[in-house]
């Protein structure tokens, strides 16, 4: 399989969908014990991420999942990667979807930059890994979804979000009982960065081929996902 190949493949992956087409109004996942998806959409799910947001992240109230989503903005320095895929779930259930994607992406940079510097098997972050591994599996077809509706929207909010991350270092990353991979922990998470802009820019150069962009758009058409996430 020709590089080309696997980047619309990996893609396609991403945005295949599950169910016949019909508009998807509520990201219906469970990642135990962070979160569990209430069974009709108006009902509140069970989340577990700290005292701090879990309250505001299970209300239903679009208003109290804004709040949540300032209190990661105010004060970002120890928000779990787990806390943030939620906040993005919740996001896109009260109908915010941009901001969804934003702090998706944002999650999924934030954890790789933690686990680029401390050795998460070492460290006992095994659940960690394993729940973020979850939590990109099951929610990134719904997120995925709507983010690539608009190509160019979703290239400005993945580099947003990874923005973001750069700017707001996850506090974790310093700590002194997790054992980092190296004793120079700032220059391991400047090459994550790194890693994670290269790995940006591969995206953003695929989808900015007329051929591949094409064949992306031909599988979205074919897997009906714009009439299931592209609604107003």
């Amino acid at each position: 399989m020709t590089p080309t190949a696997r980047m619309l493949l990996a893609l396609a992956l991403l945005i295949s969908p599950a169910v016949a087409a019909e508009p998807v109004r509520h990201v219906g996942i469970y990642v135990q014990p962070y979160y569990a998806a209430a069974v009709t959409p108006d009902a509140p799910p069970m989340v577990d991420v700290g005292a701090s947001f879990s309250g505001l992240l299970a209300s239903t109230k679009r208003d109290d999942v804004l709040a949540a989503r300032d209190k990661v903005v105010a004060d970002p320095k120890m928000v779990t990667p787990m806390t943030l895929m939620v906040l993005a779930i919740r996001l896109y259930d009260v109908g915010l979807r941009e901001e969804s994607v934003l702090w998706f992406y944002a999650a999924k940079d934030r954890y790789i930059t933690l686990s680029d510097v401390v050795d998460v098997g070492a460290a006992g972050l095994a659940e960690v890994e394993a729940a973020i591994g979850s939590f990109a599996t099951l929610a990134g077809p719904f997120i995925n979804g709507y983010a690539f509706c608009d190509v160019a929207t979703q290239a400005t909010l993945r580099a947003d979000a990874l923005a973001w991350v750069e700017a707001n270092p996850y506090g974790a990353i310093f700590l002194s009982q997790l054992p980092a991979r190296s004793a120079d922990r700032a220059a391991l998470l400047d090459q994550s960065i790194a890693g994670l802009k290269a790995n940006a820019a591969k995206e953003r150069a695929f989808l900015e081929d007329p051929a591949n962009l094409a064949g992306f758009k031909a599988t979205r058409q074919q897997n009906e996902m714009d009439e299931r996430f592209c609604w107003q």
